[in-house]
């Protein structure tokens, strides 16, 4: 996962290197949606049928693979096919890994073991901005020496993963390594449809820190720092984790209430960040627009589980998913475009107060069908 988001500190250095426009540069970033999503469609289910151990392999074949295609670093169709070939690994991990370190954790820690995953999966993400940011800053050819080092760290985990134990006990005969399904069942999709916009707000904040907060830092707050810069998005990501495993044990419609709540102040702060170029001001929003990302993610989807039939659950997560991938790279890509149009400045603003109407939104009818589930019935 801290592959996924290493490049984020050098995109300008790719920019100034290769000369693309501000659009070009959120589309290579998107791309690793594409992959994300590629992974959890078509292989989602994989690692029930065949095991955790050889998808955790595949895993750690596209994510060393990645490294290599950005070890060359030619043209831009090169950073695509790293982005897209890094979103497929980190794809087979969301599933494959969490499903793993879920199982092979001890008794004493079973009810950890979620927490634990969620930590390492986010808080992975965060890290890569963070220590490519200061690879960027004060290390010798960093577009190489990163990638050199991350590629040398997942072979050694790839080794790792060939010594552990599988999971999986029962495993078929002949496996169905049919695409998972997409699908919303009728019964859930007033709460599904609210609680993916929130979730959408959310992750399209995360899409904005990590793909142009070095941007913001760089060239509307005036400072040039590409460590700085990372951290940004480490801070955000950071404070995702630490609300979630704060809230894991809280009620679900409370908490996603709350978390809209904080999505609106923390990008007004963001907002009022770009307009005045403060850094206080960015950094305050980033940990509570963090921290609402991660509790319109975390119960967002508690919300839609809790409803949803156990037989179409999987579907229905897919679809949850599908959402929230969309959510993290088209925006940007129409950020990038206006940014481009109307200067990085405006552009950000208007994000902000977007994501801020979707929060809102999601937040009033939410609180609608909240009352209304929980009136009681009608007696005859």
């Amino acid at each position: 996962m801290l592959g996924a988001t290493m490049p984020t500190p050098m995109y300008a250095l790719y920019q100034r290197e290769l000369g693309f426009s501000p659009v070009v540069q959120t589309v290579v970033f998107a791309v690793y949606a594409l992959g994300v999503l590629a992974a959890l469609l078509l292989a989602g289910r994989w690692s029930d049928q065949l095991g955790r151990r050889p998808m955790l392999l595949a895993g750690v074949a596209f994510s060393l693979v990645s490294s290599l295609v950005f070890l060359l670093a030619g043209p831009v169709w090169v950073l695509l096919v790293g982005r897209l070939l890094s979103g497929v690994s980190a794809g087979i991990f969301a599933g494959a890994a969490t499903a793993a370190v879920i199982e092979a954790a001890p008794e004493s820690w079973r009810d950890r073991g979620p927490a634990v995953a969620t930590a390492a999966n986010i808080g992975g993400l965060g890290l890569g901005t963070a220590l490519a940011g200061v690879a960027v800053e004060y290390l010798p050819a960093p577009l190489h020496l990163s990638f050199a080092v991350h590629a040398v760290v997942v072979a050694l985990c790839g080794l790792l993963v060939l010594a552990a134990p599988e999971t999986v006990r029962d495993r078929p005969a002949h496996p169905s390594l049919r695409p998972q399904t997409v699908e919303v069942p009728p019964a859930v999709r007033a709460v599904f449809a609210l609680a993916a916009t929130a979730g959408f707000a959310g992750f399209a904040v995360l899409g904005l820190f990590t793909a142009l907060s070095p941007r913001i830092v760089s060239e509307i707050i005036g400072i040039p720092n590409h460590a700085v810069a990372g951290v940004m998005s480490f801070v955000l990501l950071g404070a995702s984790v630490v609300a979630q495993l704060l809230v894991r044990h809280a009620g679900t419609d409370r908490v996603l209430d709350a978390g809209c709540v904080l999505l609106v102040a923390g990008v007004g702060l963001v907002a009022l960040s770009v307009a005045r170029a403060s850094m206080t001001e960015l950094l305050a929003g980033a940990v509570i627009a963090g921290a609402g990302q991660g509790m319109t993610f975390s119960k967002g989807l508690a919300a839609v589980n809790s409803r949803v039939d156990v037989a179409r659950r999987a579907g229905t997560t897919s679809s949850y998913f599908l959402v929230l991938y969309v959510a993290i790279s088209l925006p940007v890509v129409g950020l990038g475009a206006a940014s481009q149009a109307w200067g990085l400045r405006t552009a950000g603003i208007a994000f902000c107060g977007l994501v801020a109407l979707l929060a809102v939104i999601a937040l009033g009818a939410l609180l609608v069908l909240q009352r209304r589930e929980a009136r009681p019935p009608a007696t005859p």
